[in-house]
């Protein structure tokens, strides 16, 4: 039994040190050969310690980072591949940075640190200053830590772990003694700082060591600080003694460079530069102009139409034109999506369909956008006149009405507004086309007058309405030689209720404003009454009734006081009738 528990344990070590053996076959060795010596040596991250003691190094076999720092030269990073059983070597050569760090001072000793990392205000590679054993004494051979005034969060690293982090304060030209793992021990006065004016970033002696910590700079600069919607702007950016640096809202950049932003609100860019030395900042401001220029236009703002039957004889054509400066997104409704700036032919259909004049207004809306918030808005309207022809009714005719008492016999020319020129212009367009196709027909012109005033004078005015109605066609075109006139004053006025049935006819009027018309009936049928018929001679056609209830002037047509600019006989017959 003893025989066999021997065999046993024999068995058990021969397989432990074949294990051992195997582990050991899985590694390789490095070889580091660094200047300056005192260079410190990171591998994956890890504190391993100074060149100088740790310049043979047993890894794993695989890729490894191995990264080469000492404060006062660039860091070098260098990817190693290690081979199992094999050396592998590694030369850097550390460039030196930077020139010797101005004032003012503080200083820290730390003590207890042997040779574990140093690290300032981060904990990779970038941040390291020194190790322990180059801080840990103020003697006669200084082994001191000098940094600008300042606090500071201080990472103690071995090789294994973390062993001391917290924040430091050191204030001028005092110094700081940090008992690693106690944390600050105490502040003294540092009456050294207040001679030096400037110290070079890395000095070692035999058994003295002194490294000067330089505070970050940055600046940051924008190409321009005014963009429109959508611009960029280029910012610029240097710093100095810090690894990390960072732009908000941009994120994580390099320590020096240029990059193209394009804000969509104003923005203020804050560079934040933090090094082992401390923090610097700088920042620049971008306005964004979000305003929209916008601009539609209808060329021309009044086409005529013409359709008898099914057949279009005049059909009314515009272009709209219109640009937007500083958008992304246009439409024009109702086209839809348009680029930012354009033209287009539009063939306009008005949309009444049945028979009679056609005075319709087609209003366009442009909307401009950008993705800064910005929008604007333009209208551009289009009027449609004409007139829609039964082909069996010859013309389509509407009476032209007056204001009170025009037109004057000192202004003959007096009394045809706007709306009521427009409806000649129609009358004037259709019957020239109708007289290609009927030579031989002419129009008549019969005036009337409202019931005030006496006979004479009504049949006097009554024969300027007709003829100021001629003299306008007559300018539109139209021969005198197929226009006559008459005259029938207060002769074969409408009553109150044929004037009823007109405004109950009147497809123009809600039910609403047909109710609230008829509550002024007695100007209503005034206000009709002060008119001028047409007939078509060859058909015997007679213009329709329809009181221009929507026109812009309609408050100066239907006014049964409204003063001309002569005595009014239909006014001053109204009057003494209201005072009787």
């Amino acid at each position: 039994m003893q025989t066999q528990g021997h065999t046993f344990r024999v068995v058990i070590l021969v397989l432990l040190l074949a294990g051992c053996r195997q582990g050991v076959a899985q590694d390789g060795k490095l070889t580091i050969h660094a200047t300056p010596k005192q260079a410190y040596v990171f591998v994956d991250g890890r504190a391993v310690g100074e060149v100088s003691k740790h310049h043979s190094l047993r890894l794993r076999a695989g890729d490894h980072k191995v990264d080469l720092v000492n404060y006062g030269y660039s860091p070098a990073s260098n990817s190693v591949s290690i081979t199992a059983g094999r050396i592998s070597n590694l030369d850097v050569t550390l460039q030196p940075v930077g020139s010797t760090v101005a004032g003012p001072f503080g200083a820290m000793t730390i003590e207890g640190a042997n040779r574990d990392a140093v690290l300032l205000n981060g904990k990779t590679p970038e941040f390291f200053v020194g190790h322990g054993d180059e801080f840990d004494h103020d003697w006669w051979w200084k082994q001191e830590l000098v940094v600008p005034p300042g606090t500071y969060q201080v990472s103690i690293l071995g090789p294994d772990n973390e062993v001391w982090s917290g924040p430091v304060d050191v204030p001028a030209n005092q110094r700081v003694v940090l008992d690693v793992p106690k944390g600050v021990r105490k502040t003294v006065p540092w009456d050294r700082g207040n001679k030096l004016s400037t110290i070079p970033r890395f000095t070692v002696g035999s058994a003295s060591a002194t490294i000067a910590v330089a505070k970050p700079t940055a600046e940051l600069f924008a190409s321009t600080g005014e963009v429109n919607c959508g611009d960029s702007s280029q910012l610029k950016w240097t710093s100095t003694d810090a690894p990390q640096v960072e732009i908000s809202p941009v994120g994580t950049v390099a320590t020096s460079g240029a990059q193209a932003v394009r804000p969509k609100q104003n923005t203020i860019y804050q560079l934040t530069a933090v090094g082992p030395g401390g923090t610097a900042t700088a920042s620049t401001t971008v306005n964004v102009n979000a305003a929209i220029q916008a601009d539609l236009g209808v060329s021309p703002a009044e086409v005529h139409y013409r359709r008898v039957g099914d057949q279009v004889i005049r059909e009314g054509n515009t272009a709209l034109n219109w640009s937007a400066s500083n958008a992304s997104a246009v439409s024009i409704d109702p086209l839809g999506t348009v680029d930012p700036n354009g033209n287009r032919s539009i063939a306009v259909t008005p949309r009444k369909t049945d028979a009679g004049p056609v005075d319709e207004t087609v209003t366009y809306t442009l909307t401009a956008t950008n993705v800064c918030g910005g929008t604007e808005t333009k209208t551009a309207s289009l009027h449609i006149v004409g007139v829609i022809e039964n082909p069996a009714s010859g013309l389509a005719l509407n009476s032209i009405y007056f204001p009170t008492d025009l037109p004057s016999p000192g202004n003959l020319h007096a009394g045809l507004v706007a709306s009521q020129q427009t409806t000649l212009k129609f009358i004037a367009d259709v019957f020239r086309e109708y007289l290609s196709r009927n030579p031989d027909a002419h129009l008549v012109l019969t005036g009337y007058t409202d019931e005030r005033g006496p006979d004479d004078y009504n049949q006097s005015l009554s024969q300027r309405r007709a003829q100021a109605a001629m003299d306008f066609l007559v300018a539109q075109g139209v021969s005198a030689d197929h226009l006559e006139t008459q005259a029938l004053g207060k002769q074969q006025n409408l009553d109150a209720d044929q004037v009823k049935q007109l405004v109950e006819q009147n497809t123009e009027l809600t039910d609403e404003q047909r109710e609230g018309v008829l509550k002024k009936m007695q100007t209503l049928v005034l206000a009709n009454n002060r008119r001028v018929d047409i007939v078509l001679s060859t058909t015997g056609q007679s213009s329709a009734h329809r009181y221009p209830f929507k026109a812009e002037d309609y408050a100066a047509l239907i006014d049964r006081n409204r003063p001309s600019k002569t005595s009014g006989v239909e006014l001053a017959a109204e009057r003494k009738k209201v005072a009787n």
